[in-house]
């Protein structure tokens, strides 16, 4: 039976792909469990491995299917456990890293932290309109693209976040 379901999946029948999972979704998961994978992620190692065997389904041509599952399954493991070993030490080198210096404290100076902070307090959709104008050099059209309305709409909002930053700027005592 399961040598036809192999067939009958390798010819891309879901369903048959669909009872092979059922068939070996325990075993990969009690395997994977049995080699070391974190209960936590059993579920993303299994995923992975089905995922593999559905690309790779047709590479299979000999021998047992569960013995190229087991197969499948140590390497999906090893990769699993690379990567998330590569983002720790990615995770690591950028907490490093911030501490010495910020973006933001690199590239801008005093006033241009104030009106970023001012900039970022605006709803949504005048912060967006002012960053593609003023930052990107998008024309208000472009921009009406991008957020899917009208050219308009675009202008109005320019012209509300213009006088928001401005208020507020007076608020900090700064004249324009």
């Amino acid at each position: 039976m399961e040598e036809q379901l192999l067939l009958r999946a390798k010819n891309g029948e879901q369903e048959a792909f669909s009872q092979l999972v059922e068939m070996h979704l325990k075993t990969v998961e009690k395997f994977a469990f049995q080699i070391g994978v974190l209960p936590t992620d059993i579920d993303d190692v299994t995923q992975e491995v089905f995922l593999k065997v559905y690309r790779f389904i047709h590479k299979h041509d000999r021998g047992k299917f569960t013995t190229w599952l087991y197969s499948v399954t140590m390497n999906v493991v090893r990769d699993f456990y690379r990567k998330e070993q590569q983002m720790k030490r990615k995770t690591v080198e950028f907490q490093r890293y911030a501490e010495k210096q910020t973006y933001i404290e690199d590239y801008f100076d005093e006033d241009s932290k104030e009106l970023h902070a001012m900039i970022q307090k605006l709803d949504e959709r005048y912060r967006i309109p002012i960053i593609l104008h003023y930052f990107h050099g998008l024309q208000y059209q472009e921009i009406a693209d991008v957020l899917e309305v009208t050219e308009g709409a675009i202008k109005t909002r320019m012209l509300r976040a213009k006088q928001k930053l401005k208020a507020e700027y007076e608020k900090e005592g700064v004249q324009l």
